[in-house]
């Protein structure tokens, strides 16, 4: 009897596993098919849109590369003409920026002035106020990885 009883759960283990394998097949073969495609870009690709920036930003554009203005986790190029003052600002989210191009010097409220060349990483806390300059190394094109959506707020500084 316990032969028999053992013969059928594993009969029944059997059928069950027929019915939900093509099932479990199907939501593989759908989850693959709807993943995210990678993305290879550079500065210089001749199909960016470049947009103005901010207009407290002079002289300073912008590209998406990734993601949605107005949604989180956006990715930018951002370009600023050499001999070019970044004037006083902050945003709601984090920055984590890459120098690409140019010679930038940077300064968050409360800390020394940096300076930024080609190739450097530079992070910059939520709300902070900070300014910068692109120096005449020629222009500075920064990578910037935003965590929240994009937005910027001029300080106005009081004489």
């Amino acid at each position: 009897m316990k032969a028999i009883f053992n013969n059928f759960k594993i009969k029944k283990g059997c059928i069950i596993l027929l019915f939900l394998l093509p099932t479990l097949c199907l939501a593989q073969s759908q989850n693959e098919s709807t993943q995210e495609q990678s993305e290879l870009k550079t500065f210089q690709d001749n199909d960016l849109v470049w947009l103005p920036a901010p207009s407290f930003l002079p002289r300073c554009t912008f590209t998406v590369v990734h993601g949605d203005m107005s949604q989180p986790n956006l990715d930018v190029f951002f370009k600023v003409p050499e001999n070019t003052k970044v004037p006083k600002h902050w945003h709601h989210s984090q920055e984590r920026m890459i120098l690409i191009t140019g010679e930038m010097e940077v300064k968050y409220e409360g800390e020394p002035s940096q300076l930024m060349k080609t190739g450097s990483y530079a992070y910059g806390p939520a709300k902070k106020p900070h300014l910068a300059k692109c120096l005449d190394k020629g222009p500075c094109v920064l990578f910037i990885a935003l965590v929240e959506p994009f937005d910027a707020f001029p300080i106005t500084i009081k004489n």
